[in-house]
């Protein structure tokens, strides 16, 4: 079956107001467009339709806060209702079809239902994650120029309160543009002064306003934009459609995660990534499934047993998250003693994305949950996954460190350095060759030429992803690091992805991180930092030597990986992504762009002062004491 036909077939499993009749226009390429004459809404396909069809009763939201204490599940019927009443709200605001509103808000229910209103009434929402700091807010706000921004009065971590009001009155005072209105979430546990004639309380503007009906809306129109990091230091607006997100994403929810109508599914994510977007939100609504919601973290709210603790509780069938937090666990409970207290058998699959998953953390996680453990591999652009073991679809085979084969509608590539098709096992840069499917990103808001230079000229008619690895003789994709973590050592092209791997297959180490330092002999050389385990069995010294020493024996001593530290805490992004090019930047004494969505900026503070160590130790020669 050809694409257009696979594509046709799946968008007959969703409400339109409109059935398409065209299913790819590629007339513009790279701007193609899948059912470009349909016409449906987000918003109906994820509520209206389940509720129409007598399910209203269904679970909806399990909204669980550990950081607040509160528990709370909230049915089809109940969402619809205050979806409703918040795009009403909006309407009298005077919000209208094509309008952006950003969304500026911590992990709570009306996070996602400022979401699904936009989408009733054809707003385009733009969710910034809570917490970040007014400049980032600046750069989203003259961007997206909205008409509205919907904010709370804090968000809440385990060490305590972020005010976002403050930040959010900073930031419109910087910008340029200034939007008209703000409706702010006053949380009880902290609340915030409104700006007279341009705040709006959320709880008294709802009481009044008169509940939205959907807008049919054409299937190319703006869903959402979501902003992610550049390589320039400015963030890009991913621009996602209506009718391509509602197609895939439903389709992978019972395909590739093996879900159904009333299965409890949890996305151990934040709602201003694209994860939160697609499977804490969209994906799971328009399943039918119930999503849980989760404001607490992996530790420390109050222990390591947390996330085995919700699944257990509410039944979780499955669990989508980051490698780095099973690390995180794993380096407080290395012997899975929290997870023994708890019944997480009706778990019956943990999917990983976001950074490559190390073999230990990937071993660990089988053993002890004894289901299929799958590290599969997207991206903010793609939207949903590129490879994947589809439970769904009865795939049951898994080949260890590889992220599976290419899922429907993407077929994937490697280009090596003379930019021809690599062979198998050759590693090079993974590209997927065109047209990308539906769902994926159409352009990036505002800026059409950086859409195209970016991801469709280095590789013509073929979207390059940024990262690379290999394919081998059975069609196997392994994901190894971003393109710019390859390093050239004396000519020899090394994945920083493949020395990690080794490294963790140490026992005393819980994380790793490597990257590529110039070298004037031989061009690079790498560099490793890495994380001691809290129940680790020998002294710093001898575990680094360990370490260097299995790179030798294992990948060979023309790597000269000689210069290994030892650190509390690697820099990481919310997500949960390494800072290595950060960290390459601050040692080969390049100026750093230290991006936004730093986890903590501290440690890299802390991580600098051991960076400048790195020149003095290249030198060293290591002997095993």
């Amino acid at each position: 079956m050809s694409n257009v036909d696979f594509w046709r077939d799946a968008s007959a499993d969703i409400f339109w107001f409109k059935e398409p009749t065209r299913i790819l226009d590629d007339s513009r390429a790279p701007f193609n467009r899948w059912f470009p004459d349909g016409v449906t809404n987000a918003c109906y396909n994820a509520l209206d339709v389940h509720v129409t069809n007598g399910n209203g009763g269904r679970l909806a939201i399990i909204y669980d806060s550990p950081v607040t204490q509160t528990q709370l599940v909230i049915t089809y019927s109940e969402l619809l209702d205050q979806v409703a009443r918040f795009g009403g709200l909006l309407r009298d605001e005077g919000v209208k079809c094509g309008d952006r509103v950003i969304i500026y808000m911590p992990m709570v229910p009306e996070t996602i239902i400022a979401m699904l209103a936009c989408a009733r009434i054809g707003a385009v929402h733009s969710v910034v994650f809570g917490g970040f700091a007014s400049q980032e807010l600046v750069k989203r706000i003259d961007d997206t120029r909205p008409i509205l921004v919907v904010s709370a009065s804090c968000g809440i971590e385990k060490s305590g309160f972020i005010a976002y009001k403050p930040l959010l009155d900073a930031a419109i005072e910087l910008a340029s543009y200034k939007p008209k209105k703000c409706i702010i979430l006053q949380r009880p546990e902290l609340t915030a002064s409104l700006v007279r004639g341009r705040d709006i309380d959320w709880q008294q503007g709802v009481r009044t306003a008169v509940r939205a009906e959907c807008i049919p809306l054409p299937a190319n129109h703006p869903l959402y934009i979501l902003y992610t990091s550049g390589t320039t230091g400015e963030p890009k607006g991913v621009v996602r459609d209506t009718g391509g997100s509602i197609v895939s994403l439903k389709w992978s929810m019972k395909n590739i995660y093996n879900v159904h109508p009333g299965d409890v599914y949890w996305a151990a994510s934040d709602l201003g990534w694209v994860v939160g977007h697609s499977y804490i939100t969209y994906g799971p609504l328009f399943n039918g499934n119930t999503t849980v919601l989760y404001e607490g973290k992996p530790v420390g709210t109050p222990d390591a047993g947390a996330f085995w603790r919700v699944i257990s509780q509410y039944k979780v069938k499955v669990l989508f998250t980051a490698p780095t937090t099973l690390r995180v666990i794993i380096k407080e409970d290395p012997d899975g003693k929290l997870l023994k207290l708890y019944d997480t058998s009706s778990l019956s699959g943990l999917f990983l994305a976001g950074e490559r998953c190390d073999s230990g953390t990937m071993d660990w996680a089988i053993k002890r949950l004894n289901i299929p453990v799958i590290d599969h591999w997207w991206q903010t652009e793609t939207g949903w996954p590129i490879c994947s073991y589809c439970l769904g679809m009865r795939d049951n085979t898994i080949v260890l460190g590889s992220s599976g084969r290419p899922v429907r509608g993407y077929n994937v590539g490697v280009m090596n350095n003379q930019g021809a098709q690599a062979k198998p096992g050759e590693t090079g840069a993974l590209v997927i060759k065109m047209p990308l499917p539906p769902g994926t990103f159409t352009t990036l808001w505002n800026a059409d030429e950086r859409y195209q230079e970016s991801y469709f000229t280095r590789y013509p008619g073929y979207y390059d992803s940024g990262d690379s690895g290999y394919v081998d003789e059975g069609g196997y994709v392994f994901v190894m690091s971003r393109t710019d973590d390859v390093i050239n050592i004396s000519g020899h092209r090394i994945s920083t992805g493949a020395i990690e791997e080794v490294l963790g297959l140490h026992a005393d180490i819980s994380e790793c991180a490597v990257f590529g330092v110039d070298d004037e002999i031989k061009g690079q050389i790498p560099v490793g930092l890495i994380v001691l385990s809290d129940s680790a069995s020998k002294p710093e010294d001898e575990v680094i030597c360990d370490a260097i020493l299995s790179i030798r024996e294992k990948m060979g001593a023309f790597i000269g990986f000689r210069v290994c530290k030892v650190v509390s805490r690697l820099p990481k992004t919310r997500s949960g992504k390494i800072l290595r090019g950060a960290m390459r930047q601050v040692v080969n004494g390049h100026q750093c762009v230290i991006p936004a969505t730093i986890e903590d900026p501290h440690v890299f503070e802390e991580i600098k002062a051991i960076l400048g160590e790195i020149a003095m130790l290249q030198h060293k020669t290591v002997r095993r004491p």
